[in-house]
């Protein structure tokens, strides 16, 4: 019994469905955070009871049901905390996300590679923002995932509250070498840098620091050899500056043969402290939609070529 229970602890910690339930996931670590190198956020509320399902039994997320009739219900604006950018005081109150790249049909019936869209939702199932991907044609159809892009976060007033940038990077080697590492810049407001995430340099294991606007890193994240890890969940762990403790996860989840093979839509859950500050959430948040074009998003486009 007591050899089960150590294993179970040593799996990365579960995420939550869409089903309603009546408990809350536990915490992903005890660890003083104020002492592992970063800022921990101002003391919010906590978040209401969860409408997600825990699987004690399995990891990532229970699969989504898209409901195209039902109408699209906001996040409430809560209070702004004392030096929070404007625009990130929704993710002041909460330690859980979804992000859900949206289908398009146009990129499901051809081989035509279209804007990618994102909607980032909390634990409820309520939107907080609507990410949209500005570029060219010419950037989308003859560089692929590897173009640089400029995606666009809104809130339900429909104004642009972060900005996440990367430019066009190269991958013409087996493993990254240092002109084909990425990187993504995080702002909030427009025009206002708050950080990046850098990926540091690796044989075989996406490795990313998370700086803030000088530069300093203050997070990690690490994940496993994404192309070793086919018909399953991917998990990337948030670890602390010195790698001893991990704080957060990032679910990347499998949703299943049929929906993988058609449709090229991600599905993400992420789980981090209630009390990170907000800047750092917005970065975890920025490093999902970069992990999906990195290895997300090229696999798809391989598995249409070949349809």
């Amino acid at each position: 019994m007591q050899s089960k229970e150590t294993e179970a602890v040593s799996q990365p910690p579960p995420y939550p469905g869409t089903e309603p339930a009546t408990h809350y996931p536990p915490p992903v670590s005890q660890v003083p955070y104020g002492s592992t190198g970063y800022v921990s956020g101002p003391t919010v509320p906590a978040q209401p009871t969860s409408a997600f399902l825990y699987h004690p039994a399995t990891s990532g997320l229970v699969p989504l049901q898209s409901q195209p009739a039902a109408p699209v219900v906001w996040m409430p604006a809560p209070p702004v905390p004392p030096k929070c950018p404007p625009g990130l005081e929704y993710l002041a109150q909460i330690d859980q996300l979804v992000v859900e790249q949206q289908m398009d049909l146009t990129e499901v019936l051809s081989r035509f590679e279209t804007l990618n869209r994102y909607e980032i939702r909390n634990s409820l199932g309520q939107r907080i923002y609507f990410a949209q991907e500005e570029n060219d044609e010419y950037s989308l159809q003859c560089h692929g995932s590897l173009r640089g892009f400029v995606i666009k976060l809104f809130d339900s007033t429909n104004q642009p509250v972060m900005q996440l940038s990367r430019e066009c990077r190269c991958d013409i080697c087996c493993c990254p070498c240092i002109c084909c590492l990425q990187e993504l810049e995080v702002q909030a407001p427009l025009g206002t840098v708050i950080g990046y995430v850098k990926q540091k340099w690796h044989p075989c294991l996406p490795k990313f620091d998370l700086q803030n606007e000088t530069r300093e890193s203050l997070l990690k994240m690490k994940g496993p050899c994404v192309p070793c890890q086919c018909y399953r969940d991917v998990h990337f762990e948030v670890k602390t500056l010195d790698e001893t403790a991990t704080i957060g996860v990032m679910t990347k989840q499998w949703t299943g043969m049929a929906r993988e093979a058609v449709a090229s839509a991600s599905l993400f859950g992420i789980q981090f402290p209630l009390d990170l500050d907000v800047k750092m959430k917005a970065l975890v948040l920025g490093a999902c939609i970069l992990l999906d074009f990195i290895f997300f998003e090229r696999r798809q486009q391989q598995r249409q070529q070949r349809r």
